[in-house]
């Protein structure tokens, strides 16, 4: 990429041409899915002795930080569908960590509660968040400079979807 000059106002702004961003290694959202899968690895040995994979620790985390919530709530938080999210927190259930409720008020809603072995297991949790952390190799400054530089992009990206 060679920038161009600048304008006569304004900061400078390099121009690439449209050749240069179909290249694979100027693709964002390439760059995003690698480095998901690379934290998928690195989750997958953390989250190894807790028994979860990955989407359950987070919809764990959901539950440990907020309680019960309905379903719903809970595929929002997570940005999953029900589709992805009921098989998922079946197999919570299976494993005795979640306990899922239908509301007497409205049957189709489902409150999902840690059980008391998933209230538990936060503790076995408490190291995973630094493990990740230390793979990463960034300082917590670095890191919470890309985690708002990810949800300034995720809030551009959901506007532009209409």
């Amino acid at each position: 990429m060679t920038p161009t000059p600048p304008p006569a106002s304004g900061p400078a702004r390099p121009t690439v041409s449209d050749a240069e961003l179909l290249r694979l290694d100027h693709q964002v959202c390439f760059s995003l899915h690698a480095a998901s899968r690379a934290f998928g690895g690195v989750y997958r040995e953390a989250l190894k002795d807790l028994g979860l994979t990955y989407p359950q620790y987070l919809a764990m985390l959901v539950l440990w930080e907020h309680g019960p919530q309905p379903v719903k709530a809970i595929g929002e938080q997570l940005r999953l569908d029900s589709g992805t999210l009921s098989p998922l927190l079946k197999r919570l259930e299976a494993a005795g960590l979640v306990r899922r409720e239908r509301s007497p008020e409205d049957e189709r809603s489902v409150t999902v509660h840690l059980t008391e072995e998933g209230a538990e297991l936060r503790e076995r949790a408490l190291p995973v968040p630094r493990r990740i952390l230390a793979a990463t190799g960034l300082s917590v400054e670095e890191i919470l400079g890309l985690q708002q530089l990810l949800g300034r992009l995720t809030g551009a990206l959901d506007g532009a979807q209409g």
